[in-house]
């Protein structure tokens, strides 16, 4: 079974998620020691923009590309939106509620890649048949 280009974009999107998810919620454990390694940017607010930025412009291509050239089903494009709403939010509710508003997120996110894979795949099944 190959693996199509939107689905390589796919499961770079999941590991950029998780990966966003992770330095968000690991970062207030680890921040004293950024400095003392050389890596204090990662605690910096252009860092974690940039990296959910990034998630989610290689998110829109790869559930675009599926939604148009596969399934035209739209529910995967509104859960990275949302998702993505409210991770770049995630002060929203005030810093107890960070990191529940972190992980819930990130699972949009994620459930959004993981139901444009199923799509798609779906869908190439059903052409073959």
């Amino acid at each position: 079974m190959s693996i199509s280009k939107n689905g390589i974009l796919d499961r770079f999107g999941i590991w950029i998620s998780s990966l966003c998810a992770f330095h968000c919620l690991v970062l207030p454990v680890a921040l004293p020691m950024l400095p003392l390694l050389g890596i204090g940017f990662f605690g910096e607010s252009w860092f974690e923009r940039t990296i959910l930025s990034t998630s989610l412009l290689i998110g829109f291509w790869a559930l675009f590309s599926g939604f148009y050239r596969y399934h035209r089903k739209i529910y995967p494009l509104y859960c990275l939106l949302i998702g993505g709403l409210i991770y770049w939010n995630k002060g929203m509710f005030g810093d107890a509620w960070e990191p529940i508003t972190i992980a819930v997120g990130a699972m949009l996110i994620v459930f959004a890649h993981v139901s444009n894979l199923r799509l798609c795949n779906l869908s190439k099944q059903n052409d073959e048949s």
